[in-house]
């Protein structure tokens, strides 16, 4: 293991980490190798020229952790097949040892049980006036639209993989994980990429723009309708398709709006949803494409330095995990990873998780509250589902 100083250059050292590996090339899309992990949002601190307010509260994670593993077994859920890897160390492998720890099913389940009531570090009326302050600036100029978000808090005892199984159950997303590093672990259910490179093309899929699903089909696709043409939530859109064509263009050429505005529909809201795609530089490293796209613009506003710097200022504790990225990176620099948002940070037996709203010049303080607790909504009903499971 290696633990780099704040002054090393980051996207460099982990692009020469994951240089160290080789894998053989298989004709199967799915994930067979690589480096696993994730970058806290804190980590941008690292990408930009920014210094974050380092005596706020926060949660103690390392802001960026990348790991190769010995083993990886990847499960085709539609072929109901496991597939086995192992790195060979000194001509040697252990697929039988994994092989028979599979099947000995050798496996304890425990209960999951909240203790206590959820807190949080901000009550709705100073969220209401962060909106507020959010506002001022958009009017000043400062910034064109800003995310600030709260963090809500939950004691438990028991297991909290009982909750992932839960939201993964009742939110299913194209981002379903569960890291577990075992001082603390990270799980959610994530609608969103943070940034996806293949074969040489990147691209980002913002999503902004949200409206609460009712549970009723009829009343769902007239919700749809009215969110296609709100006026307020279509300009924060689209200012952050500007801000992700301006953060491709770094590294990329030929950047490309695939899809705009797209209404996609979730298990608690509706969101729209656009596509932006470039060619990267042939001189471009994915890991320095990431930075630079570091965090999405959806989580943060735009101008994004500015947005960053006015979070830093009005949030109360550190966004830790929040807005952060998590997945994976093969070793020729694919790379697929999901903002860590609809998401538990679990430690020291608590459950943490969060959630932010778009500001705008004329955001409604009052919606902008209830875009958090809709964001939420998912993962307040698995920590209650969870207890019965």
């Amino acid at each position: 293991s290696e633990t780099l100083k704040a002054d090393a250059n980051i996207p460099e050292r982990i692009h020469q980490f994951s240089q160290q590996f080789k894998s053989e090339d298989y004709p199967f899309k799915f994930i067979s190798n690589g480096i696993f992990g994730y970058i806290a949002h804190d980590a941008v601190e690292h990408f930009e020229n920014l210094e974050l307010n380092q005596e706020k509260e926060g949660l103690d994670i390392p802001e960026i952790f990348y790991a190769v593993y010995q083993n990886i077994i990847a499960i085709s859920l539609f072929n109901h097949e496991a597939h086995l890897f192992s790195h060979i160390y000194d001509g040697k492998h252990n697929v039988e040892t994994i092989e028979q720890l599979l099947e000995a099913k050798n496996s304890t389940r425990f209960s999951f049980e909240k203790v206590g009531d959820k807190t949080s570090n901000l009550t709705d009326e100073e969220y209401l006036k962060f909106v507020d302050q959010g506002k001022q600036h958009c009017f000043r100029g400062d910034v064109f639209q800003l995310v600030l978000s709260r963090r809500f808090s939950q004691k438990f005892k028991g297991d909290e993989f009982n909750v992932y199984r839960t939201l993964r159950s009742i939110n299913p997303s194209p981002y379903l994980f569960f890291f577990d590093y075992g001082d603390f672990k990270i799980f959610g259910s994530s609608p969103e990429a943070q940034i996806i490179v293949e074969e040489g093309k990147a691209e980002i899929h913002p999503i902004a723009g949200t409206f609460k699903r009712t549970g009723n089909d009829e009343q769902d696709k007239q919700a749809a309708l009215e969110l296609a043409k709100d006026p307020k939530e279509n300009s924060e859109h689209v200012m952050l398709v500007d801000l992700a064509r301006n953060d491709l263009s770094r590294n990329g050429s030929n950047v490309v709006v695939e899809k705009n505005r797209e209404i996609q529909f979730f298990s608690h809201v509706i969101h729209l949803v656009s596509k932006v795609t470039c060619t990267m530089k042939k001189a471009a490293k994915t890991f320095q494409v990431v930075a630079d796209t570091f965090p999405a613009g959806t989580l943060s506003g735009a101008p994004k330095h500015n947005a960053l710097k006015l979070i830093d200022r009005y949030e109360k504790t550190k966004r830790n995990f929040y807005g952060g990225a998590i997945g994976y990176m093969d070793f020729k620099g694919n790379f697929n990873h999901a903002i860590i948002i609809r998401s538990f940070l679990s430690k020291n037996q608590e459950l943490h998780y969060q959630a932010g709203a778009g500001i705008v010049a004329d955001s409604v303080p009052e919606n902008e509250l209830q875009e958090v607790y809709n964001k939420l909504g998912a993962l307040d009903k698995a920590l209650t589902l969870a207890e019965d499971v």
